[in-house]
């Protein structure tokens, strides 16, 4: 068991929440029961270091158990160990190191997509985190980070996608406009959200959402700027029916995706 929090191999595995250690070793943490379940259903390759306090594994015995089944090897920890590891301040009993594991543009429109989410310069991790589980359970077929975007791998963002992370492609470092000319040269209509675009309800019924799409979502504070909402084929905005001031943007690309989706399968 290791014990020590101040032991070399738990200060590393602890710098993984800040950026400049994550680009040094190409790994990122991942905490929690349900993130390493998830990631040793879909992904147990990537898992470098296992984590966890007995404790935890006696109330979640299936993760011992798909461990062994991927040949992950578990080390227990005490619980200041795993708190010195987290980036949580009540962590829930596991921690581990992955690898990371970006997909190329390329290989995204090499796959013949139906829905993608394209999220220009969007900042807030828990913003990302959340469209890349709502991608993920609208069946789109991947996400596409441009311009400056958060770090895929920011601790937040992980915790964020609830395990999403391992279920579907997602692409880092792209630029907009060469993501674009790919999607159009796939068969995918643009759309961008914008709050000076179309109301949603409208372009549903012209049955624009029917075919393939690419959805763009813009910065959380700015949007998407001029220059970049003239290269979509359409601007569409989520009505607000009710008196809120706005929208998230994490729940406005969530309903984006799922009416591409609903009308995908309708």
């Amino acid at each position: 068991m290791l014990e020590n929090p101040r032991s070399p191999r738990v200060r590393a595995v602890a710098k993984l929440a800040k950026k400049p250690a994550r680009q040094e070793d190409g790994t990122f943490l991942l905490e929690g029961p349900q993130a390493v379940s998830e990631a040793l259903r879909f992904r147990p390759e990537l898992l470098v270091e296992l984590y966890a306090t007995p404790t935890a594994l006696e109330r979640h015995p299936a993760v011992a158990e798909a461990a062994a089944r991927a040949g992950v090897d578990l080390e227990y920890v005490t619980e200041q160990v795993l708190e010195a590891m987290a980036d949580t301040v009540t962590p829930q009993g596991f921690v581990a190191v992955c690898r990371q594991f970006p997909t190329a543009v390329k290989d995204v429109f090499a796959a013949g997509p139906k829905l993608i989410a394209i999220l220009e310069e969007v900042r807030d991790p828990g913003n990302l985190g959340t469209i890349v589980r709502a991608a993920d359970a609208a069946g789109a077929d991947a996400v596409i980070l441009t311009g400056r975007a958060v770090d895929l791998y920011n601790p937040k963002v992980v915790r964020s996608s609830t395990g999403s992370i391992f279920h579907l492609p997602v692409a880092v470092g792209a630029e907009l406009d060469d993501v674009l000319t790919r999607a159009r040269a796939a068969g995918l209509r643009v759309l961008a959200a914008d709050v000076k675009g179309d109301d949603l309800l409208a372009v549903r019924t012209e049955g624009l959402l029917d075919g393939p799409t690419a959805w763009i979502f813009g910065n959380e504070a700015r949007g998407l700027p001029d220059e970049k909402l003239a290269l979509a084929d359409r601007a569409v905005v989520v009505p607000i029916y009710g008196n809120a001031e706005s929208m998230n943007l994490a729940t406005a690309a969530s309903v984006c995706l799922y009416e591409s989706a609903f009308a995908h399968r309708s």
